[in-house]
């Protein structure tokens, strides 16, 4: 493994664990499978925290749609309302069907804005500038001296 993998991957482990910290610290935890799926891959000249592809939604929050969708939305609330263990509080009171229903009838219509609920930009408050240029310099010095020794490698074999 190269110095520069290494530090890829360092750093991105590091912004993985903020990243879960803060989602946590947001109250998004439901299931946990947001966070148990973050996953890190890094090379020698990369390197990248890959989630679920709700995080847009977790970053941003959600935007109103024409139609109601082709349902996956409804079968996301119903889990998501049994992970909260929202269905303690509702039992007896509405189905967890009809109250997932409901759920996803607001957010179609009208959207869904994850300030009302604790915050939003989960990942811009981790993967900040700053964060990014500290990396950046971190990694200049050696990817330059990596960069000049393949380089030097490459005229050898020319010249030779």
């Amino acid at each position: 493994m190269s110095e520069s993998e290494k530090i890829f991957e360092e750093e991105f482990e590091s912004l993985k664990n903020d990243l879960a910290n803060k989602y946590r610290e947001l109250g998004m935890k439901a299931s946990g499978e947001w966070e148990a799926e973050l996953e890190v891959e890094a090379g020698d000249d990369f390197g990248r925290v890959i989630g679920l592809p709700y995080t847009e939604q977790l970053e941003k929050g959600r935007e109103p749609t024409s139609r109601g969708g082709d349902g996956s939305l409804l079968k996301r609330i119903e889990k998501w309302i049994i992970d909260k263990g929202i269905v303690a509080s509702i039992e007896g009171d509405i189905s967890i069907s009809s109250l997932a229903y409901l759920i996803t009838r607001k957010i179609h219509r009208e959207g869904w804005r994850r300030e009302n609920y604790g915050g939003v930009e989960l990942v811009s408050s981790v993967v900040t500038p700053k964060r990014m240029q500290g990396i950046l310099n971190r990694l200049g010095e050696t990817l330059t001296i990596e960069f000049s020794n393949k380089i030097e490698k490459e005229i050898r074999t020319i010249v030779v």
